[in-house]
């Protein structure tokens, strides 16, 4: 955490920026490893260029935040106080005169803004997301090891739903199995809404999970992510019940061979914008390139949704210690869906691939 602050008190003494006040769940949790959804009430961490940072949360979350390994102060507020009245008190402390404040732009909602601002005046306001997201663009090896074990998590819960298909079985079902076993293992929470879709419903790439019953000759997609300390992990699979027409092989086989291509396009020194034309080059040419509708892939970490997005117009270059997924897939409404999803980390030789369950069209009996 230390490394981290430092950094970021780095980028505000070279940009000329008093205080940074971090207020986003994922990014409070990046500087202090406190994680915390404090709904309406305030939680933020206020960084300096040398001073002392602050944590401040709501009193009843400070033993928890302070165990959590936060090495600096930790300030609490009952719902009958002012928070703001706190953090304005402590920044002036810490420095003479606040000409401008680093915020997540993106985050800060306008009640907050409209505080602050009359708190500081004459202070502007420096949009700090891109610096955060420079910051947490590479993991460290800690990072690394929680992000396999999500991973891992996320293989086994793959597992358990493609044993529990069967004749009648609803997308509901077979979401509360999974999560189950999940539970019984110490999991806490998924990365996002477990999503299980059957037969016409896989050609959603946003669908719900619903009363539908698994038949004979459907695709089921499995589409979930497990948090494992703070770090998010996130596959997709594609299996077929009992049968599998050939339209269905085809579909298959162009999704499974524009995802494996742009794992293995995945170097250091190429672009984002080169492993989406890979993968959507190859899909075009089997002749459903209109079915794929969405970027390949995305950046996770401690979001499932992190920097960058991996499309075919962002010209980022590849580094190690990266990591984001791979996610091409074919959606004919009505029809058929097919998505294929791995976590990847970049390293010097290329991607190494941290979600395991096997990729090869299988047909669940």
């Amino acid at each position: 955490m230390l490394k981290r602050v430092h950094a970021l008190g780095e980028w505000l003494k070279q940009e000329d920026i008093d205080v940074a006040v971090v207020t986003s769940t994922d990014n409070v949790f990046y500087f202090s490893g406190f994680y915390s959804d404090p709904h309406e009430r305030l939680l933020a961490t206020v960084l300096f260029p040398e001073q002392e940072p602050f944590l401040i949360c709501p009193q009843m979350e400070v033993p928890s935040a302070r165990q959590a390994g936060f090495e600096h102060t930790v300030f609490g507020y009952s719902d009958t106080e002012d928070p703001w009245e706190i953090v304005k008190t402590e920044i002036a402390k810490r420095t003479k005169s606040v000409k401008k404040i680093a915020v997540e732009k993106t985050h800060l909602n306008v009640e907050r803004y409209e505080i602050i601002q009359a708190a500081f005046p004459e202070a502007t306001f420096i949009h700090a997301e891109e610096k955060l997201n420079q910051l947490r663009l590479v993991k460290d090896e800690v990072e690394l090891q929680k992000l396999k074990k999500a991973c891992e998590l996320a293989d086994y819960a793959i597992t358990v739903g493609v044993n529990e298909i069967k004749a009648g079985v609803t997308e509901l079902e077979l979401v509360a199995a999974i999560e189950y076993e999940l539970k019984k293992k110490g999991v806490e929470k998924m990365s996002f809404a477990t999503t299980v879709l059957a037969g016409a419903n896989a050609a959603s790439p946003h669908g719900s999970p619903g009363s539908t019953k698994v038949q004979k000759g459907d695709f089921v997609l499995f589409d979930l992510g497990v948090v494992y300390e703070g770090y998010c992990s996130d596959i997709t699979r594609t299996v077929a019940y009992q049968d599998v027409t050939d339209e269905q092989i085809r579909v298959y086989e162009a999704v499974l061979k524009g995802q494996e291509a742009a794992i293995a396009a995945s170097l250091p020194g190429v672009t984002c914008a080169h492993i989406d034309t890979v993968a959507r080059d190859i899909i075009k040419h089997a002749g459903y390139g209109d079915y794929f509708t969405h970027r390949l892939g995305h950046g996770l970490g401690i979001s499932i949704h992190e920097y960058p997005s991996v499309t075919e117009t962002n010209p980022l270059v590849l580094q190690k210690g990266m990591v984001y997924t791979i996610e091409p897939g074919v959606y004919i409404p009505g029809n058929i869906g097919v998505r294929i999803e791995d976590d990847v980390h970049i390293t010097e030789q290329g991607a190494e691939v941290l979600t395991k369950y096997p990729k090869q069209l299988q047909i669940v009996k």
